[in-house]
Parts: structure tokens; sequence; C-alpha cells
């Protein structure tokens, strides 16, 4: 991999899940903070690299990158084996899954997190159906995931951050109880015992549980809203 990334962040949003992906990596990135108290994401700087005007941007050598599932799949192409490689038996259904947590998962949190962004008359109505569709594919991923076993790699890294959004943030925490999927629980308590987890943490003040008995977080700088 070629050398530097720039990566655009703001605590606790999805770009948390490309920097869990980078930290495993293990390559070299620097950190540009997106002010969302200021709504710097809508700057024009910043519709310069993603016009959608979302976090996260990854800046490299080959141009800025946006879209979550994107950026990871690029960094575990281009380094460690953070997923199964092009010719590996396994690619097909990693891709499954992969494009699975970006085009089913992390949408339907997007309408719990902010149901009026696509519904006028009744926002909370939406955000009631959608939780209930998020069980049923928690359900789905607690039967189905192989993956969640041995907690690695880009699959993890977007996983991880989504269960810990649907546990602080949506209105209210009531609905949402990972205790309830024992396997998923496993996933997570693993997971945040590794190193990059670890650092991520720190970097945006996550706390000690931060997947497994997540807290609001405390960055040292920037806002997660």
């Amino acid at each position: 991999m070629t050398y530097p990334l720039t990566l655009y962040y703001a605590p606790d949003n999805a770009s948390l899940c490309v920097r869990l992906a980078l930290l495993e990596a293990r390559v070299p990135f620097e950190t540009v903070l997106v002010d969302r108290r200021s709504c710097a994401q809508r700057d024009d700087a910043y519709l310069a690299l993603n016009p959608n005007g979302l976090i996260p941007v990854l800046v490299t050598p080959e141009g800025p990158m946006y879209e979550t599932a994107a950026i990871l799949l690029w960094i575990a192409d281009k380094g460690r084996n953070l997923f199964p490689a092009p010719s590996a038996p396994a690619r097909g259904a990693g891709l499954t899954w992969l494009f699975w947590l970006s085009n089913t998962l992390h949408p339907a949190l997007r309408t719990v997190f902010y149901p009026d962004q696509y519904i006028d008359a009744d926002p909370q109505a939406l955000r009631i159906c959608s939780r209930t569709r998020i069980g049923e594919m928690l359900d789905q991923l607690e039967a189905h995931a192989d993956w969640l076993d041995t907690p690695s790699g880009i699959l993890a890294a977007y996983l991880a951050p989504m269960l810990r959004w649907m546990a602080l943030y949506g209105g209210d925490n009531g609905w949402f109880d990972l205790s309830a999927r024992p396997r998923l629980l496993s996933f997570v308590a693993t997971y945040e015992t590794t190193a990059p987890v670890f650092a991520a943490a720190m970097a945006e003040g996550l706390g000690p549980t931060p997947f497994s008995s997540p807290c609001l977080p405390n960055p040292p700088q920037g806002s997660a809203t």
C-alpha cells in the first residue's frame, strides 16, 4: 500500500469502521477532524471530496474515496488478511455479507437515527417499523454469519460499530438488547479486546467496553453528532 493515507472522520461515526480497518491493517494514516457541530461536512472543501456530504472520506494516492464498504474493501485488497482475496473460495460469501451490511443493515439504521430525513408525516412510525426490521436482520446474523466466531477484518470493523450505535442512538435504547443474541454478544466482547479496538476507543473516547456495554463517547476533539 502506498502512503500517506488521510482519514476524514468524526468521532463515533462511520469513519470508526475505517479507522478500525486501518489499525488492523497496521498502515500509517493521518486524520482530519470533520466538525459536525459546525456542519463541516457541508463545507465546499469537504463536498469537493465527497459530494454527498457524508463521513468518512479516505484520501489515497489514487484520489479520495467515500462509501464505507468501498473504503473497507480497498483497504483489505491492498494489505493484510482482512478479507478473502479475489481468488479465495470464501470471497463470494465475504462479498455477500459486506454488501448486506452496506445495503441492508446500514441503511435501515439510518431510518432509525434520522427518520425525519425519509418521511414527513410520521417519522416516529418509520423509526418503530425500522427497529422491528433490524431485529429480524440481527436474527439473521445470529443464525447464519459464521464469521462472527472469529471477529477480525473488515466485516467485524463494519458490524461492531453498528451494534454500538443501536445501543446508544435512535430515540431510546430500550428497543435493543444484545444479550438476547449470545453469538453477537460474544462477537463484540471478543472483538473489543483486540489492539485495533483499544487504539480506536482511545482516539475517539469510546470507553473501555465500546461494543459490549457502550457509553456515549467523550472524544478528545470533535463531536459524534
